[in-house]
């Protein structure tokens, strides 16, 4: 995935595929997205982590959410510098920046410079590429 970055785990699109559901195969392995307002975490604010459902990676900590109302779960802040990479999509005639799993290129969303907080970002995930920890 990505600009044939070598990620620390590695598999096929077979080998994801016994490991994943239909949906988050589609979405962390094939950039899918789900439809807003139908993800499990969308207004999901237990004390806890996310982590990549691909791998386990922690991602996100329950601090960092906030209800953004955009129809998906919202963060303002990676858990880690580096938990997180960015990468220039233009799909659909729009440019945006893609954030991924830096652990296995999975597909979490989009980063936003419009987030209400002192980051002002708003990264916008996929609950279906989330796994949560309490």
């Amino acid at each position: 995935m990505g600009n044939a970055k070598q990620y620390k785990i590695v598999k096929s699109d077979q080998e994801w595929q016994e490991e994943l559901s239909a949906e988050q195969f589609r979405i962390l392995r094939k950039k899918g997205t789900e439809r807003p307002f139908t993800g499990e975490y969308d207004y999901f604010f237990d004390k806890g982590y996310y982590l990549c459902a691909g791998c386990g990676q922690k991602l996100f900590t329950s601090e960092s959410k906030f209800d953004s109302g955009c129809g998906w779960p919202a963060f303002d802040r990676e858990i880690e510098k580096g938990t997180v990479e960015y990468e220039e999509d233009f799909a659909f005639g729009m440019r945006r920046t893609e954030i991924l799993c830096s652990n296995c290129g999975g597909h979490l969303g989009h980063v936003f410079d419009d987030g209400p907080t002192e980051t002002g970002n708003r990264f916008c995930v996929n609950s279906a590429s989330l796994k949560f920890e309490k």
